[in-house]
């Protein structure tokens, strides 16, 4: 019952992280640049994401362009396009195959088929995770290390979005829910003898015969 209740536990952490993932990719707010300017009426936030790049003026306007052009961006948003959306892939296998695998649910067939449908569910969610966590961590140092250039302007310099919070958080779900999934999975064997004891089985009969025997000689 306990081992049901953490699996649920856990695809519930699998879910929020499964969402964050789409919501971090397609969110525009990767990175994000406030330039106030002279007036405030002229104020504008920019923001760029893996998909497009988005711009909000202070009068109410938001205006978005998508990223057409592969090849043309840097190396760093190609990669955390592919990963993010192989992240988003491995959480949705993730949650189909537990949902087969987990003990509350009666799918899957007999202990070992859903043990072994929930172990494998929980790799789908570790790497997941991983997926997730290296573009995040890839494009938060791109943005840092910018940020430190003193050769690149102050209007080109860039802060970290709620999108990459966003991934994050939801590549630590599906890491924590992955190792709950896959620990949950195993059962524990009780230790084989291997040497097993030495028992001797003697009659009743005959060890009471030999007492006997064994008091009428020293009377």
């Amino acid at each position: 019952m306990a081992s049901a209740s953490l699996q649920f536990f856990a695809f519930i952490l699998a879910l929020f992280g499964g969402f964050g993932d789409i919501a971090a990719t397609l969110l525009p707010n990767w990175k994000v640049n406030a330039d106030v300017g002279s007036n405030i009426i002229t104020a504008i936030t920019q923001m760029q994401g893996l998909w497009m790049d988005c711009t909000w003026y202070s009068t109410g306007m938001f205006s978005c362009t998508l990223k057409y052009s592969v090849l043309s961006l840097p190396i760093y948003i190609q990669a955390a396009r592919t990963t993010m959306v192989l992240s988003c892939i491995l959480s949705a296998f993730g949650i189909c195959i537990t949902t087969v695998g987990m003990k509350c649910t009666k799918l899957g067939g007999d202990t070992d088929s859903k043990s072994h449908a929930c172990f494998a569910g929980g790799v789908c969610f570790i790497l997941a995770g991983i997926s997730g966590l290296i573009p995040t961590s890839w494009y938060t140092r791109e943005i840092i290390s910018n940020f430190l250039d003193q050769t690149i302007p102050e209007s080109s310099k860039h802060e970290p979005g709620g999108a990459v919070y966003i991934g994050f958080i939801s590549a630590g779900f599906l890491l924590i829910a992955g190792v709950i999934f896959c620990t949950s999975c195993f059962k524990k064997q009780p230790g084989a003898w291997i040497y097993p004891p030495n028992q001797h089985h003697f009659p009743s009969t005959e060890q009471e015969s030999n007492a006997g025997y064994n008091l009428k000689d020293y009377v």
